[in-house]
């Protein structure tokens, strides 16, 4: 039974991990990248669609993206989406694709982008923390109700503990490396 839990903890722990690594894509890397675009929707025949699903999304630099739509007349929509998304750039366009020049990131806008991604960190720990907690609520109940006994109890809450500071450490080692990515120049 405990090992159910485990199994379960762990589980939800990595779910937490994988949208703690997701939210990291919103963020602004010395190296523009294309997931900046993935939240931006248009309005393609009454059905909101990714930019990526109507025109090809290259980023041709590392300052520099360039929508192609397929269909030319979705040039003003998609223009329009990128200006209502406020991602810190204006849309250029010649009628037939949108340029998107990003300036180069300044020291304060890196340390920004390192102060949301140590804020993504934190949530990602309380998210862990929490799910250790349910599964040593749930162990706890097994023992009182004494399905097993408090020996098995404390070695299955010990084991919890060991995969949450395992958790713990893998978010300190990837929010160190990130902090490096950002703030080189």
């Amino acid at each position: 039974m405990t090992a159910e839990i485990q199994e379960e903890c762990k589980m939800n722990m990595d779910g937490s991990l994988e949208h703690m690594h997701h939210s990291f894509k919103s963020l602004r890397t010395g190296k523009v990248m294309t997931s900046i675009l993935d939240g931006i929707k248009i309005d393609y025949y009454g059905t909101p669609t990714a930019l990526d699903q109507v025109g090809s999304v290259i980023a041709t630099d590392a300052t520099t993206i360039v929508i192609n739509p397929w269909e030319k007349p979705l040039v003003a929509d998609i223009e329009a989406a990128i200006s209502k998304a406020n991602i810190g750039v204006n849309p250029n366009s010649d009628g037939e694709k949108i340029i998107l020049n990003f300036p180069p990131m300044t020291v304060d806008q890196r340390k920004d982008t390192v102060k949301k991604m140590k804020g993504m960190g934190e949530d990602a720990k309380v998210s862990i923390r929490n799910d250790r907690q349910k599964a040593n609520n749930d162990i706890k109940k097994l023992e009182k109700d004494k399905e097993i006994t408090s020996d098995e109890s404390k070695s299955a809450q010990e084991a919890i503990q060991k995969i949450t500071d395992g958790f713990i450490a893998t978010i300190d080692s990837t929010l160190k490396d990130k902090e490096a990515e950002i703030l080189k120049v």
